[in-house]
């Protein structure tokens, strides 16, 4: 599906809605089922993280499964070997949580997006001045709106998606201080829905987070 789409357009599907789901199942298995219920919540980007089981086997097959109707990623990237292998799984976009620059290129050589990790403003910028398309601000719980707001002020050019401590009451905040995007983990994709493989749940929490967004955005507008 995606294969044909460039990174561009890959990018704007990841803004809209602006949720990525930050996916650490249980086993690989769980992940088309968890993806299918994502996307009937309207959260279309799925970053399968590298701690899942058999991540790359996972990534394939959601890919496969989903199509044109989501976005498959990977997460946890921590070296340019492990971004080729999920880029060659079907990953359409790459996603680190530390600031390793060096993926960038590697995703980009393939016409994908690259999410590079930061926490401090030099981190920020070097990641931007590097070529990623998104700075990750990680972990986002003990930095908050304040800090977004603080660190867009000198750095306005920054595409900032804050995750960890991302949550329904925390998103308004977030989008009205200047992130793109979110990224959701265990708040969306929490442990006891893995546990009961409740895709139900998963999928009318998804549809509350799209909610979050689109209604942040508008008070933001």
């Amino acid at each position: 599906m995606s294969a044909q789409l460039s990174r561009d357009a890959i990018i704007q599907r990841l803004l809209d809605p602006g949720v990525i789901a930050v996916v650490r199942a249980r086993a690989a298995r769980q992940v088309p089922a968890l993806a299918e219920a994502l996307v009937a919540g309207g959260v279309i980007a799925v970053e399968v993280t590298m701690t899942t089981p058999d991540a790359l086997e996972a990534i394939r097959a959601t890919a496969a499964a989903l199509g044109p109707r989501g976005l498959v990623g990977v997460g946890t990237v921590l070296d340019a070997a492990t971004a080729t292998a999920a880029i060659g799984a079907g990953a359409e976009f790459v996603v680190s949580p530390i600031c390793r620059t060096e993926l960038i290129g590697v995703a980009h050589r393939a016409g994908k997006p690259v999410m590079i990790g930061a926490y401090t403003p030099t981190e920020a910028q070097l990641a931007h001045e590097a070529g990623a398309d998104f700075v990750k601000l990680f972990p986002a719980d003990g930095l908050g709106a304040g800090y977004v707001k603080a660190l867009r002020a000198p750095l306005p050019h920054l595409r900032l998606v804050p995750t960890g401590g991302v949550d329904l009451n925390t998103i308004p905040a977030l989008i009205q201080a200047g992130c793109v995007a979110v990224g959701a983990g265990s708040s969306l994709v929490s442990a006891s829905i893995l546990a009961a493989e409740d895709w139900p749940q998963l999928t009318r929490l998804a549809a509350q987070f799209v909610e979050a967004i689109r209604t942040a955005r508008a008070a933001k507008s």
